[in-house]
């Protein structure tokens, strides 16, 4: 299939987003930073001093242009304002619609090759009749940009570099077909192929203008004429932009492979409205997934606003699936009224962003009761974990380890494999021997113990002191010396006892340090000490 790239120059792109910014506008009958104002110029600190990194039209309508000092520009234009430019908000709102502009291709590239030409590549190869044909589509583009805010020009064209240089150089829209590119891109200046600066001074040194000055010229004899290696990217521009060479673009993020999307002639400016489209669109995915005997384990659902932002909600499951009864009851739970909606969404997007084979099973061949009972607990954590938030709702994982404050760890349920390591097997332990309830970190007790090496006849926790009945151990832990120890915690030896008190409450109490082995008198700080780890039913 012939490849269909369209490139959109966002003009004068920090202009625009600090015209859009919050609490940048001033009074409405002087409005300051805006296209329209005022001349108005954006500033950045450089080794030469303050240097514009952007003006308005305004601004190069007086005859100012970008890398002019701040000083000359003032001395040309007094009355020019100046505030300083935010190149990090620059590219953050740049990334921002490149999402919000998926709702035309899932495959969108930030372009920031050249500083004053920041745009957008879009990959909309076989979708232009989705929107009409692709002029409809380029004309639908301008438009909703328009209404989000962002001054632009665009162009699709077999390549990225005949895209983009049509959109800066060309004429407006224009939609150049397969074969046709030579002739498009024939009048534009050299400068349109993107090359370096020193190439172009090159090129115009030699009487090199139009880029189809270029077109019957040897490509080896032209790579040469030109110094120190320029030649070299004058030529790879030169066949990236007609075909000749290819040039990969990458996705600011991955495109789904799944996805189900649709369009709205008038925005959707309620939650029942999206609600009410959700169904369609989860049984268009479902039976996309279906196809290739997928299902989805997370879904997002991305709101498309009309003044260029994107609102999302994403639910997850620990089960494969595409069940769309169970996603529509997941997204009640996660509460689809958390989408903002702006003034309204004018296209919604489904899609998978986690998949996995669903394996297909006979349940007269297996154990129903056991089945239905596994398919209700994960129900049970997905609608949980949907209404508190995956942190919420945790597991315990066992882990390889003696020591009872690593033999386990809390992960979250959603997902979580059940199946156990063999790393992991610790069940040598006999469960009776351990309390239902772990203290963690162990909390210190003052114990007296008839020898030294015994177990406690009286201890002291919690500022009560407890008579000792009965006491059964001990069952000693070595440090484990292969493992860093905990920061708080030095690696000694321990002495576990199960105890109970006169009143008949049990406790797990452990003695850290060994007598004569671990310490031997010299260092208090170092004395064994007693800690109480936990409880018995």
């Amino acid at each position: 299939m012939m490849r269909r790239i369209v490139s959109v120059w966002l003009i004068d792109w920090p202009v625009t987003v600090w015209a859009n910014g919050a609490g940048r506008v001033s009074p409405p009958e002087q409005p300051v930073g805006t296209h329209d104002g005022p001349p108005f110029a954006l500033i950045t600190r450089t080794a030469r001093g303050a240097v514009i990194h952007a003006l308005n039209a305004a601004a190069r309508a007086a005859g100012l242009s970008a890398g002019q000092t701040q000083a000359d520009a003032r001395a040309i234009l007094p009355t020019l304002i100046c505030r300083p430019a935010d190149l990090a908000a620059d590219r953050a709102a740049l990334e921002r619609l490149a999402v919000w502009s998926e709702r035309w291709s899932p495959a969108v590239v930030v372009d920031t090759g050249q500083e004053g030409m920041e745009g957008l590549f879009l990959d909309v190869t076989g979708a232009g009749h989705l929107f009409g044909g692709e002029a409809a589509l380029l004309a639908g583009m301008e438009a909703r940009l328009a209404e989000a805010g962002a001054r632009a020009r665009l162009a699709l064209a077999p390549t990225p570099g005949a895209a983009w240089a049509l959109a800066r150089w060309g004429r407006e829209q224009a939609v150049v077909s397969e074969g046709r590119t030579r002739d498009a891109l024939a009048s534009l200046p050299v400068e349109a192929l993107r090359i370096e600066a020193a190439a172009l001074r090159q090129a115009r040194r030699f009487g090199l203008k139009r880029i189809g000055d270029l077109y019957d010229m040897p490509r080896a004899g032209l790579a040469r004429r030109f110094r120190d290696g320029a030649g070299v990217g004058l030529v790879q521009r030169l066949d990236q932009a007609l075909g000749l060479a290819a040039e990969a673009l990458i996705p600011t993020r991955p495109p789904p492979k799944y996805r189900a999307w649709e369009a709205h002639a008038e925005p959707l400016c309620d939650i029942a409205g999206v609600e009410g489209r959700l169904p369609e669109l989860a049984a268009d995915l479902a039976a996309a997934l279906e196809k290739d005997g997928q299902g989805a384990r997370a879904l997002t659902l991305t709101g498309f606003r009309t003044d260029g932002r994107t609102t999302a909600l994403t639910i997850k499951s620990g089960l494969p699936g595409r069940d769309v009864p169970v996603w529509m009851r997941l997204f009640r739970e996660r509460g689809v009224e958390r989408l903002d909606l702006g003034f309204g969404v004018d296209a919604l997007m489904l899609s998978a962003d986690l998949t996995e084979p669903v394996k297909a099973h006979q349940a007269s061949l297996e154990d129903e009761a056991a089945a239905r009972h596994a398919e209700s607990l994960t129900a049970l954590i997905d609608r949980l974990s949907a209404r508190l938030g995956e942190a919420a709702v945790r597991v315990a994982e066992p882990q390889g380890s003696w020591l009872p404050e690593r033999a386990e760890r809390w992960r979250p349920a959603l997902g979580l494999k059940r199946a156990v390591r063999p790393d992991a097997e610790v069940a040598d332990a006999d469960p009776r021997h351990r309390p239902i309830l772990l203290l963690d970190p162990p909390e210190p007790v003052e114990a007296i113990a008839e020898l030294p090496d015994g177990a406690p006849a009286l201890f002291t926790w919690r500022r009560l002191a407890r008579r000792v009945a009965r006491a059964d151990g001990p069952e000693r832990l070595s440090p484990e010396w292969w493992r860093p120890p905990a920061p708080e915690r030095e690696a000694r030896t321990r002495d576990y006892y199960r105890v109970e008190d006169e009143q008949g409450l049990r406790y797990w109490l452990f003695r850290e340090g060994l007598y004569g082995r671990e310490y031997t008198g010299a260092d208090d700080e170092r004395a064994p000490s007693w800690w109480m780890h936990g409880m018995f039913p």
